[in-house]
C-alpha cells in the first residue's frame, strides 16, 4: 500500500498497520512552516543521534517551502541527516525500516517518506567469545547485532574485493542475512547454489543460526557437520581467504561458514601460533582422544566380555572381581553411566554460570563416589565412561555426533565383540566420505586426495612452506570432479 499526501492519513494508516502498537512514537512538529510527524519504534532509534541530527536541523529551517514534498527533497538531497536515508513511498518497506531503528520523517502534502538510519538500540558490547577460547589468538568475538560483525570483519580485510551481500529470511521476523564472500576467490557456481537457498527458506522466524544450517546442508541426518560455525572473526577472515562463503545473521555471533571440512575440526588458531612440532604433538593428541572418546567404551566392552585373551591375567582378574556383586550387565553399566553424565553435563549447562560448573564437577563425583560404594556400579566401569567423556571435551564439534555413536557401538560390542565394532565403524567411515554439500565432500583433501595439502593434516609445518601453497576450496571441487564426472 502506497502512501497519500496527507499527514493524518499517512498516520492512521501506519498506526492501523501496527495495530496501535504501544512502541510506536509519533512526534509532531512544524519544520519550514509545514507539518512534519517523525517516528520511531521506542528503543530502537538513539534519541541523542535524532536529536542531533534530525530534530536541531529541521526546527533550524526557514520557511519557503511549497509543500511538503519539496522539503522532503530538499532534505535528502541537501542536508545530510543521517549516513543512511532513504525515500519510500511503500508502507510495507516503510515499516521495515521503522522496525529495522530507522526514524521515518513524514510532511503534510508528500506521498512518500524520508527514512534516516539512527539506529541506537542497546546490544552486548565486543567480548571473547566463551566456546572458542585460544590463548595468542585475538579476545573479540562476534556478537548480535550484524552491523558490529561487518566492521569486525572489514577491520581485518580492507580488500575491495570483500563483498557483503544482504538478504532477508523469515516471513514474520524478517531477520537480515549477510553473505561474506571475496569475489576473485569464491566459485560462481556455489555463490548461486547459496544464493538459491537462502531465497527459498521456508520460515516465518530465523533466531539463530541453527534455523539456517539444516536447510542449505544437503541432509538432516548428517552425523558430521558440512558447514561450520564460528565466534571468531579471525577464524571467519581465514576461512574466507580460502574461498569460502560466509553468513552472518543479525541477532547470534555464531556465523556460518560453507563448506566445512572434517579435518579442520581438530584445528585451531593456537595451532598457528605455537611452534611446528608442539602444535603437530597436540594434533595427534586431539586425533588419540577422539578415537578414545568414540571406541574406549565398546573396547573396554568387547574386550571383556568376549575377548579376555586380549587382557592382561592382572588386569582380567581386577575385572572379574569388581563386576561380582554389581547387580547390572557390563552394558547396562555402561549406557547408564554414560546416560548419566550427560545429565550431569546438561544441568552444568542450563544453571547459572556461578553454579553451574561447581554443580557439573561436584555433581559428577559424588554421584560417581556413592555409586561405587553402594556397589551399583564397578570402579572400572566408572574410570572407562569418565575418560571416554573426558576426551571428548577435547573435540567440542564433534560431541553431538559421539553422544548418540557411543551407545550404538556398546550395543554393537555387547552382542557381538570386535566384529560388531568393526561393521559399525566402517559405515561411519563411508558416511564421512559420502557426506557433502554444494559438491564439496567433507572429506577432503583425503578422499578426494589431494597429497599437497596433506602437511596440514597430519603436522602443522611452519609459515614458510604453508604460504607457498595457498589453499582454495575450489580445488576439492575439481578433484571431486575427476573422481566422479557426474557429480
Amino acid at each position: 500500500m502506497l502512501l497519500t499526501q496527507s499527514l493524518d492519513t499517512n498516520l492512521s494508516l501506519l498506526r492501523r498497520k501496527t495495530g496501535n502498537s504501544s512502541d510506536l512514537t509519533v512526534c509532531r512538529i512544524r519544520a519550514g512552516g509545514i507539518p512534519c510527524a517523525l517516528l520511531s519504534c521506542e528503543g530502537m532509534c538513539s534519541t541523542e543521534l535524532a536529536g542531533e541530527l534530525v530534530f536541531a536541523p529541521l526546527h533550524a529551517l526557514c520557511s519557503g517551502f511549497p509543500d511538503g514534498a519539496s522539503l522532503l527533497q530538499y532534505l535528502s538531497e541537501q542536508r545530510a541527516l543521517a549516513p543512511d536515508t532513504a525515500l519510500l513511498s511503500d508502507t510495507d518497506e516503510l515499516l521495515l525500516r521503522l522496525h529495522a531503528g530507522f526514524l521515518i520523517v513524514l510532511c503534510d502534502g508528500a506521498d512518500h517518506a524520508l527514512a534516516c538510519g539512527l539506529q541506537g538500540y542497546a546490544a552486548r558490547g565486543i567480548s571473547e567469545p566463551s566456546g572458542e577460547l585460544n590463548i595468542y589468538g585475538a579476545k573479540e568475538g562476534f556478537t548480535e547485532p550484524i552491523r558490529t560483525n561487518l566492521s569486525l570483519i572489514r577491520r581485518r580485510l580492507r580488500s575491495p574485493l570483500l563483498t557483503f551481500e544482504m538478504h532477508q529470511a523469515g516471513t514474520v521476523s524478517r531477520t537480515d542475512l549477510c553473505m561474506v564472500f571475496l569475489r576473485d576467490r569464491v566459485p560462481d557456481d556455489l555463490l548461486s547454489a547459496i544464493r538459491k537457498k537462502l531465497e527459498s527458506l521456508p520460515l516465518e522466524t530465523v533466531f539463530s543460526s541453527g534455523y539456517v544450517r539444516p536447510f542449505l546442508e544437503e541432509s538432516d541426518s548428517q552425523l558430521v557437520h558440512s558447514i561450520g560455525t564460528t565466534e571468531r572473526p579471525d577464524i571467519f577472515c581465514a576461512k574466507l581467504l580460502e574461498g569460502r562463503v560466509g553468513i552472518l545473521i543479525d541477532g547470534t555471533p555464531f556465523a556460518l561458514v560453507i563448506p566445512q571440512l572434517f579435518c579442520e575440526t581438530f584445528q585451531t588458531l593456537d595451532d598457528y601460533n605455537y611452534p611446528p612440532a608442539y602444535a603437530t604433538l597436540l594434533r595427534w593428541i586431539k586425533y588419540g582422544a577422539a578415537v578414545m572418546a568414540l571406541l574406549l567404551p565398546a573396547a573396554y566392552l568387547a574386550a571383556a566380555l568376549h575377548h579376555p585373551a586380549l587382557l592382561h591375567e592382572t588386569l582380567l582378574r581386577l575385572l572379574t572381581e569388581s563386576e561380582q556383586n554389581v547387580p547390572f550387565s557390563l552394558a547396562a553399566e555402561l549406557l547408564g553411566v554414560l546416560f548419566m553424565f550427560e545429565i550431569v553435563r546438561e544441568a552444568g549447562l542450563r544453571l547459572p554460570k556461578s553454579v553451574g560448573g561447581a554443580v557439573g564437577m561436584i555433581g559428577g563425583l559424588l554421584i560417581g563416589d556413592a555409586a561405587v560404594q553402594s556397589g551399583i556400579l564397578s570402579t572400572p566401569v566408572l574410570t572407562v565412561a569418565a575418560l571416554s567423556a573426558t576426551a571428548g571435551f577435547v573435540i567440542p564439534e564433534h560431541h553431538a555426533a559421539l553422544t548418540v555413536l557411543r551407545p550404538v557401538l556398546i550395543l554393537a560390542a555387547a552382542a557381538a565383540g570386535i566384529p560388531g565394532i568393526a561393521p559399525v565403524c566402517i559405515m561411519l567411515l563411508f558416511h564421512i566420505c559420502g557426506t557433502e554439500v554444494f559438491g564439496y565432500p567433507v572429506s577432503a583433501p583425503l578422499a578426494p586426495l589431494l597429497p599437497h595439502h596433506l602437511h596440514d593434516i597430519f603436522a602443522r609445518i611452519g609459515f614458510r612452506r604453508l604460504s607457498q601453497g595457498n589453499f582454495r576450496i575450489s580445488e576439492i571441487r575439481s578433484a571431486a570432479q575427476k573422481h566422479d564426472p557426474e557429480s
